[in-house]
């Protein structure tokens, strides 16, 4: 009975258990970027905070304030762009990496770059997003946290001289980090590192981006509570008829994200055939986020409030009407101009607004469904995320995550299904991926079990002239090992 575990201790190759203690030194520092990432977090809300009263009250505090309450009358169009040009500067003299919401580029820099990203973008990053969001820029604060925790997870790996494979785990760690220190949303962000950064599905990469994840929502309750972010009162279960409903809501947002994906793109390409300097475009874009914040504030900074309103049913149709509406030209004019800041929060304010009239628009025509216009809400919401990045898991567990409804998950699973497939049949490329594909970077569109064999191989590569004397084929060693084992135990 002894024999097999003699055996297995003679023949385990020297790089199992550097392979193990590896995984728990990623786990580690995981840890250690997930608690950074909350810090980064939280600097990057106060400091919304502080450039939205400077900006718009004129007042020297972090107190969190929305833009929608300024008094400045038809001077508050000048505020963005103020806002525009600063940020303009710092990308052209700082770095042209803080352009964007965040998410592409930190997917380029693992497809392309190893995930080395450049240690100013930790600082420059989140400190554009301030100034470009509390200046009254239409953008959530979570895309460019999760590019700063990304930057954060790769500044640890850079420095400590890890593989690029670990180098991406602790860029995918840091950037879940973010969105849970954000959201509060653990197993979401989990999910979103998975479909949109890892590419990929194995327990050394998913067990140190879970940790990240954990920690930074673990830290965020001490501060924040564990109640959802954006609360709805409670919902009634749904029958089979307005199931049906919701799947069919969800094809019609899936048609709208992409609309939204391929106007936003030629935005941006209208922008680049200016003849004036790139450096001018995020000023140019804030005009039209001035003029339109001018006639309905509420499309100004983050906007969670919208969301909150919008789920728990508060907004007349007139209001829903005029904030989708607005708030889609103004987001995709000033991304499009190439500012910094976030695509989450517009998409779910956009989305959640056209659900909830898709909804109202269904319970006046076809009573009988039973259709809830909350729950047509939150399938809209999650629903063009899901058909504008294609992360479906992410948008159907972000959904339940922020606002604590299990009821809400079977409509959002057959409508940000029916989101995904359509989006699949009429676009090639998502917004996350549209801007790489055109650059030429080749983009994974599945995510897949790596091949152990490979991964060991390119680990090896990487570690053997600092640590350990390893076999040059040491898959191959493996495949050895286990037939001996095999031989000796029969």
């Amino acid at each position: 009975m002894t024999q097999p575990a003699a055996v297995e201790s003679q023949h385990t190759p020297p790089f199992y258990d550097v392979e193990q203690r590896r995984t728990l030194v990623i786990s580690g520092l995981a840890i250690i970027v997930g608690v950074g990432a909350v810090g980064i977090a939280r600097l990057l809300i106060a400091a919304i905070a502080l450039v939205t009263n400077i900006s718009f009250f004129g007042r020297f505090t972090a107190r969190s304030v929305s833009p929608a309450d300024n008094h400045l009358g038809i001077w508050v169009m000048i505020v963005p762009v103020i806002g525009g040009v600063i940020v303009g500067l710092m990308a052209r003299y700082g770095s042209g990496a803080i352009r964007g919401h965040g998410i592409p580029e930190a997917m380029e820099q693992i497809l392309t770059n190893e995930s080395k990203i450049s240690p100013k973008i930790t600082v420059l990053k989140p400190l554009s997003a301030a100034i470009a969001i509390g200046s009254g820029g239409p953008f959530g604060a979570e895309g460019p946290i999760i590019a700063t925790g990304g930057a954060l997870g790769s500044l640890v790996g850079q420095v400590l001289h890890t593989t690029p494979d670990e180098r991406k785990t602790l860029l995918a760690a840091g950037a879940a980090a973010g969105m849970a220190a954000i959201f509060g949303t653990p197993v979401a962000a989990v999910l979103l590192a998975i479909e949109l950064l890892l590419f990929e599905y194995r327990p050394r990469s998913l067990v140190p981006v879970a940790l990240a994840s954990a920690t930074a929502t673990g830290i965020r309750m001490v501060f924040e509570g564990s109640a959802g972010v954006f609360a709805m009162p409670q919902l009634t279960q749904p029958s089979g008829e307005a199931l049906t409903a919701y799947m069919v809501l969800g094809a019609i947002v899936g048609v709208a994200a992409v609309g939204v994906t391929k106007s936003l793109y030629y935005i941006e390409e209208g922008f680049e055939k200016l003849p004036i300097h790139w450096m001018w475009f995020p000023a140019l874009g804030a005009v039209v986020v001035g003029i339109i914040g001018y006639f309905e504030p509420r499309t100004l900074g983050v906007g969670y409030d919208n969301i909150s309103n919008i789920l728990a049913g508060n907004f007349t149709n007139a209001v829903l009407i005029a904030l989708v509406v607005l708030k889609f030209v103004s987001w995709s004019v000033a991304l499009g101009s190439g500012t910094s800041g976030g695509t989450l929060a517009p998409l779910f304010t956009i989305g959640g607004g056209l659900g909830a009239l898709l909804g109202i628009l269904c319970v006046h025509w076809f009573p009988g469904l039973g259709v809830d216009p909350r729950i047509a809400a939150l399938v809209g919401m999650a629903a063009i995320f899901a058909g504008a990045s294609r992360a479906l898991l992410t948008s159907v567990v972000f959904a339940f995550e922020t606002t604590r409804q299990p009821i809400g998950l079977l409509p959002l699973l057959g409508g940000c299904s029916a989101a995904f497939i359509i989006s699949s049949l009429m676009m090639r490329y998502t917004i996350m991926t549209e801007k790489l594909a055109r650059r030429g970077t080749h983009v994974p569109t599945e995510y897949i079990a790596a091949d152990p064999t490979e991964i060991a191989r390119r680990d090896a590569a990487a570690v053997r002239h600092r640590h350990f004397d390893l076999p040059t084929d040491f898959g191959a060693s493996r495949r050895e090992a286990r037939e001996s084992r095999k031989t000796e135990i029969l």
